[in-house]
């Protein structure tokens, strides 16, 4: 009886079952960013513009963060990778088009509303499209986008809005133009400009040095002059789309003829039966 005792005593205790708390801290970022945008929703109902920017800038940084930390800490899963592309589509999708709709776009009346609706559907589809392709991409489409990405996407669309932020003085765009240029901003995130994928590219050791020089003048930057700084970064994102195109044009000609090169060996290539000469006859006996 005292043998059973002492088993039942040492027998351990059954561990539960789920994500320990270091794997809930990606998923727990990207909620984050999720109430970030809706948070910037609220700042445009009361006006507060600068506010209601800053809350998707906040998305932004926080949607950088969770996949790092995912990866970091050994938490990536199925739940948050698609829980990742919901919140996407609140903080990139909806929210700067509620924020634009707000400032600008209802005095269009309801053609301001489908502008609104158009922006956010499109950044729903370029969600959807970019999960439908992550593992059927060619190699040399590595360090590139198809499309613009969610979050640049709110950042251009959001630019009429961050340029009279900048520049107050020079007055408010016409909604039309406004209205014309969000439409703009979600057909580059449907269409198939191969875009930068920044975080991908490797940057040379002899570019290291000029390369932080100028992160840190993007970051004083943001302290001192916030909207002009985010304003001139999103012009210059802007005009690295035709060096883009042309770079991935030239990488994928480059892969066609070098496939084309292989198809050809391999119809110069001799078959095995046909190099092996005829079959000789037997004599019957």
């Amino acid at each position: 009886m005292s043998e059973k005792r002492n088993k039942r005593r040492t027998r351990r205790s059954p561990r539960l079952k789920g994500l320990s708390v270091h794997g809930l801290i990606p998923n727990a970022i990207t909620v984050s960013a999720t109430c970030a945008a809706l948070t910037g929703v609220r700042f445009a109902l009361e006006q507060r513009w600068e506010f209601a920017v800053g809350a998707i800038l906040l998305a932004a940084m926080l949607d950088a963060l969770d996949g790092r930390m995912a990866r970091l800490l050994n938490a990536t899963s199925d739940f948050g990778a698609q829980m990742d592309s919901l919140s996407d589509f609140v903080a990139f999708g909806v929210s700067p088009a509620m924020i634009m709709y707000f400032w600008s776009l209802n005095g269009l009346g309801g053609f301001g509303w489908v502008v609104a609706l158009f922006f956010a559907v499109c950044a729903g589809l370029r969600l959807a499209r970019f999960n439908s392709r992550i593992d059927s991409l060619p190699s040399y489409a590595y360090n590139y986008f198809q499309g613009v990405p969610a979050p640049a996407g709110a950042g251009l669309g959001m630019l009429p809005l961050i340029f009279f932020l900048a520049f107050p003085e020079l007055g408010q765009l016409p909604a039309p133009v406004i209205a014309a240029w969000m439409v703009g901003g979600g057909l580059l995130m449907v269409s198939e400009l191969p875009t930068y994928s920044f975080k991908r590219i490797k940057v040379p050791r002899r570019f290291l040095l000029p390369v932080m020089a100028l992160v840190g003048l993007a970051v004083a930057g943001l302290a001192g002059q916030p909207w002009v700084t985010l304003f001139v970064v999103l012009a210059v994102y802007m005009a690295t789309f035709p060096v883009s195109y042309r770079s991935y044009k030239r990488l994928r000609e480059e892969a066609d003829r070098l496939q084309d090169d292989e198809d050809d060996d391999e119809d110069d290539t001799p078959d095995s039966e046909d190099s092996s000469g005829p079959v000789p006859l037997r004599p019957v006996t």
